[in-house]
């Protein structure tokens, strides 16, 4: 199953912009190969670079590599609830309030990176459990669709977004 499957009626359209970056590959293809080139990207960042903020009040690119693992977290139980039918809209969560007391920037690097790499480890195992019934499955966040199959494109855009990001504002 590709992103062309996925119709936008499947997730809030505040996830578009992430929709949009996502490659051609299918889904658990898509996670995989975020693992390797993300895991490359992310030990190509200079030390100097991983606690600087190109402007007051942005995230480092510790606290942004903190921030991907708590939002893929976040994302894979929205999944997990769906897949398994639960029919309670579940709540929203404010990345600024888990960015700021994050305690990414005391942390080393190293074990930033092998905690991103445990969880998109779980993230493939997870959404390659799932066959094509439950990956049509639906639930709400915040009264708003989401089914389970866009949960997990959602993921690889968000990484995207953020790797892009880093490119342009940090390296």
């Amino acid at each position: 199953m590709k992103l062309k499957d996925v119709q936008t009626t499947e997730y809030n359209s505040f996830f578009q912009g992430y929709m949009d970056q996502v490659g051609e590959l299918p889904l658990v293809e898509n996670l995989k190969d975020g693992l390797k080139t993300s895991k490359a990207f992310f030990k190509g960042i200079p030390r100097e670079k991983q606690e600087f903020r190109y402007a007051e009040n942005k995230w480092t690119p510790k606290e942004i590599l903190l921030h991907l693992i708590d939002s893929e977290r976040i994302f894979c139980y929205r999944a997990l609830s769906f897949a398994r039918s639960e029919h309670e809209s579940l709540p929203s969560f404010d990345e600024n309030t888990f960015a700021k007391n994050s305690r990414a920037n005391p942390r080393s690097w190293e074990d930033l990176l092998e905690e991103y790499v445990a969880v998109r480890v779980a993230t493939i195992k997870l959404f390659d459990s799932f066959n094509d019934e439950v990956l049509l499955r639906k639930g709400e966040v915040k009264q708003k669709t989401l089914s389970v199959r866009a949960t997990g494109f959602i993921i690889c855009g968000h990484e995207a977004h953020h790797k892009r990001i880093i490119t342009e504002r940090y390296l």
